[in-house]
């Protein structure tokens, strides 16, 4: 048993707990599979496409950013979210690379 993991998380897993929280939820889940390759939605279109009100829509949101799954850039008045799936594939890859050196 790794002793010193038990008690505390390797700085490069910090991320993780917020990562894996905001991909475990259905309604963000769903948000993120509104998103074609390289598309940019902004919360009016990701509310139109949901049953979710504005609010909720902009919570989930912001929590997809704070996890770093979405990015978001201003465009005028609106902001516009795309999916990071670049930085998801990397921090995916190095759950499963851990996993896979330990099977």
């Amino acid at each position: 048993m790794k002793n010193d993991c038990a008690q505390s998380i390797p700085p490069e897993w910090a991320h993780f707990s917020q990562l894996f929280a905001a991909l475990g939820d259905p309604e963000r889940q769903r948000i993120l599979l509104s998103f074609e390759p390289g598309e940019t939605l902004n919360a009016t279109q990701l509310t139109q496409a949901s049953l979710l009100s504005r609010p909720t829509v902009s919570h989930h949101l912001r929590l997809l950013c704070e996890a770093g799954v979405l990015e978001r850039t201003r465009r005028g008045r609106e902001i516009h979210f795309r999916l990071m799936a670049g930085t998801l594939i990397e921090r995916l890859q190095t759950v499963i690379s851990y996993l896979d050196a330990h099977r």
